[in-house]
């Protein structure tokens, strides 16, 4: 039996399966975006490959198909803010940013369409499709070879998301790119490049017009409770030095007056919720491993009882946020948090 979406999403019901939630996107926010969305293909000239929308547990096109995927928490209201309240990160708040996401996944959509990744040109451009794939990847920030659009320097985890990243970017609605990335010179030959291929396409019929999907909402047995349960990102190394670095940052000097005093790790846990998304959109560092580095701060907090007057808090904020990115660099640059 069909449990009603409104019932079956609240935390009195996380274990019904996803399948069972009736989540579609008719009807919901999700169609509008997508309409407009369909007017920016149609304004770019892209008119020959039409993809197909789905939801699923995340944003992907199955490799050798035009199906675009959605993750399915972004179809209701209630649903990502729970994925926000989980994972601290949502690709796609809001129409906006869920336009982002569908111009990157349409470069997917538009490579795989023509096999552009088999061209030699496009080979010695962005690199070779065989090249592992790696979901931790190391950007270097502010590189000039690569387009920023997605958040994480995302051009940057693999050949394949290099181009969709340089797709996204060309293809965005008044953006002036050539004086976006006039001094990015790397990137800026990628994005002329892009546009020389699209005006040689735009007027063929797609090699590939397959529409199977992967991970189809519909499909789906296991249950929110399931979805979130896991926490990837995790590591099993223990930052070094972690109660130093704590007992240094809310010292305070013998004459501090006294006044009202909150536990430190109440201050870390107000700061888990946009924190990791930050660090991520100008780090690379994965939200889930900055949730995971937070969440053993407070867990050394709470173990060395240490507090803070209430009146310092938004120094100690930016102070904290200014340690979690130190370490995050560091975990980037080398693979450890404190080398």
């Amino acid at each position: 039996m069909m449990i009603p979406f409104e019932e079956a999403t609240t935390s009195a019901h996380p274990r019904v399966p996803i399948r069972e939630l009736g989540l579609k996107i008719a009807g919901t926010g999700l169609e509008p975006v997508i309409a407009q969305f369909e007017k920016e293909l149609a304004v770019a000239g892209i008119a020959r490959v039409r993809p197909r929308y789905y939801l699923s547990t995340e944003w992907g096109v199955p490799e050798a198909t035009i199906a675009i995927a959605i993750p399915f928490y972004l179809v209701q209201p209630e649903l990502t803010l729970i994925h926000q309240e989980r994972a601290c990160h949502v690709e796609g708040a809001g129409p906006k940013e869920i336009l982002r996401y569908l111009r990157h996944e349409m470069g997917h959509v538009v490579n795989y369409a023509y096999r552009l990744h088999e061209r030699k040109d496009w080979v010695e451009r962005f690199g070779s499709m065989t090249r592992p794939y790696e979901e931790e990847y190391r950007p270097r920030p502010f590189s000039r070879e690569f387009v920023h659009h997605l958040p994480g320097w995302y051009a940057q985890k693999h050949p394949d998301e290099d181009w969709s990243e340089t797709f996204a970017v060309w293809m965005t609605p008044e953006l002036d790119w050539r004086k976006e990335y006039a001094k990015w010179p790397g990137a800026l030959r990628k994005l002329e490049y892009c546009e020389r291929i699209l005006l040689e396409t735009r007027d063929r019929d797609p090699v590939i017009t397959a529409t199977e999907l992967d991970g189809d909402v519909a499909t789906l047995s296991m249950s929110l409770e399931q979805f979130y349960q896991d926490s990837p990102g995790r590591s099993g190394e223990r930052v070094v030095g972690l109660d130093s670095m704590l007992t240094t940052l809310f010292s305070e000097p013998e004459s501090a007056e006294a006044g009202v005093r909150l536990a430190v790790s109440d201050l870390l846990h107000r700061v888990e919720r946009d924190l990791p998304g930050s660090v991520f959109h100008w780090t690379g560092h994965l939200p889930e491993r900055t949730r995971w580095l937070l969440q053993q701060m407070t867990e050394r907090a709470d173990a060395l009882a240490l507090t803070f007057r209430v009146e310092r808090e938004q120094e100690l904020t930016i102070a904290v946020t200014s340690l979690v990115t130190a370490l995050a660099m560091n975990w980037l640059q080398s693979g450890r948090y404190v080398p």
